[in-house]
């Protein structure tokens, strides 16, 4: 899911498509605990599948959905493919009865995290938990009304091993010290009123998605108009 509060401006001479109306969440049944795992997806890869998995299982959720973000200002809107060939290779990734493939942020008309995730708040008695790897931790002052966001909903933090240390040592496991709840509790995290926050340790998965760009399995998209 998008994060910074200002998005770069795109390049000269790029056209970008205006996005989709805002739409309506989808149909759901009532009472699901469903794990939300955001990003641009650039490509959907195995160490996703993963994650999702680990969680589905260690969370005790019902569901795992993938937030296909059509932009991500980390990044020029040119570096991304476009969202209906992320949201393909995303569905033949994902290949699990309890995984969805969604294009929220698109359909919501939503740019960021916090925006995003007031809009499923709505969604009467789901019970959400924000999914995100240590480097997003670390990172996440950097993210509009990131404090907010840690009062939304519950948060699964998943270990990446270059990362953890400095996004455990950092500003936000400092400033919500006190919600972070112990491993061995994670299947409770769903249950339990925000901010509260786990850290998952697991082994680390080789897949990336710059890696399999840089080896070319998956099109580079600067140059198309």
């Amino acid at each position: 899911m998008s994060a910074l509060s200002w998005p770069r401006r795109p390049p000269r001479g790029r056209l970008l498509l205006p996005l989709p109306e805002p739409g309506p969440a989808p149909a759901v049944s009532p009472g699901r605990r469903i794990g939300l795992l955001g990003g641009s997806f650039n490509p959907a890869h195995e160490g996703h599948l993963y994650i999702s998995l680990q969680a589905l299982r260690r969370l005790r959720l019902d569901e795992i959905w993938w937030l296909v973000s059509p932009r991500n200002p980390l990044k020029p809107p040119a570096e991304l493919a476009p969202l209906a060939e992320r949201l393909e290779r995303a569905r033949r990734v994902a290949r699990h009865p309890r995984i969805r493939v969604l294009d929220l942020e698109a359909r919501f008309g939503t740019l960021y995290t916090v925006d995003t995730l007031r809009r499923l708040r709505g969604m009467r008695g789901h019970r959400f938990v924000w999914l995100i790897g240590a480097d997003n931790l670390a990172q996440l002052p950097r993210w509009r009304h990131w404090r907010r966001i840690f009062r939304l909903v519950p948060i699964a933090v998943f270990e990446r091993k270059s990362y953890s240390y400095g996004a455990l040592a950092g500003q936000v496991a400092h400033c919500f010290a006190a919600a972070r709840l112990a491993e061995e509790r994670a299947f409770a995290l769903a249950d339990l009123a925000p901010p509260r926050w786990v850290f998952m340790r697991l082994r680390p998965h080789p897949a990336s998605a710059t890696a399999i760009r840089r080896a070319g399995g998956w099109p580079q998209h600067a140059d198309r108009e």
